[in-house]
């Protein structure tokens, strides 16, 4: 789900920058968007407190929701929530599950949820009914590095030659160009340096997240790619589900 790679070759990247640049636009529209976008502000402000200058995981998360027009009140009563300062009395927790779809494409979910119990179950329902399997954690884990993603926005007339050397500088191990987006790639523990010097340099960060990047793709037929995007749509519909990444190549 986010390349052209230039000195470390991954399979199964070259449809991750077009792909979520058309998802970014469907987010925006999504009636779930703002519940998804709360739960993840209530954790991070839990895990790291208030204050954005402090909390690059806050900041990033508020960046994400302020992109798809979450309201200043629902950003902040989130954050209240997460604090203790709102006691609504509900604690949400961050699980990741692995599961195999159609044609065992293999994919990583990564839900917010206050009751795991549902969660599963709900998980499970949806992948049975969609052709595919929850797996134990660990059974497509390694198919997958945890990367630093930085989208960087671009316009038609910009060098690109030029900002993938500026993203190489501010500590890039990979990019990727799309379509009016370029796909910058850092080491986990490099996301946050990396992010403020794009910005330092005044390139126009649409998003910044760390995530699964699939390390080994896998071919499906295309009726197994079409079950799979109902798979993909009837997960990403439920509230408790944050991201799925997958290796479909």
């Amino acid at each position: 789900m986010f390349f052209v790679m230039h000195f470390m070759l991954m399979s199964g990247h070259s449809k991750w920058a077009n792909i979520k640049h058309r998802k970014g636009a469907q987010d925006a529209k999504k009636a779930n968007v703002f519940t998804k976008m709360a739960r993840l502000i209530s954790i991070a402000a839990r895990e790291g407190g208030a204050d954005l200058d402090t909390n690059f995981k806050l900041k990033m998360v508020v960046d994400k929701a302020r992109s798809v027009n979450m309201p200043k009140d629902n950003i902040e009563r989130a954050i209240k929530s997460g604090t203790g300062e709102l006691k609504d009395g509900v604690v949400i927790e961050e699980i990741e599950y692995e599961a195999y779809g159609p044609g065992n494409i293999a994919m990583i979910i990564e839900v917010a949820t206050d009751n795991k119990n549902r969660t599963v179950s709900e998980l499970k329902h949806i992948l049975s009914k969609n052709g595919g399997k929850m797996v134990p954690n660990g059974s497509v884990g390694f198919l997958f590095k945890k990367s630093g993603v930085i989208t960087v926005a671009t316009k038609e007339g910009d060098d690109m030659d030029e900002l993938e050397l500026q993203a190489i500088d501010a500590g890039a191990e990979d990019t990727e160009v799309g379509e009016e987006v370029m796909v910058v790639y850092t080491k986990p523990e490099e996301l946050q340096k990396t992010r403020n010097s794009l910005d330092k340099a005044g390139l126009q960060i649409e998003n910044a997240e760390l995530a699964y990047v699939p390390i080994q793709s896998s071919e499906a037929s295309e009726k197994e790619k079409e079950s799979y995007e109902r798979l993909y749509d009837a997960l990403d519909e439920n509230d408790d589900v944050q991201q799925i990444y997958d290796n479909l190549g």
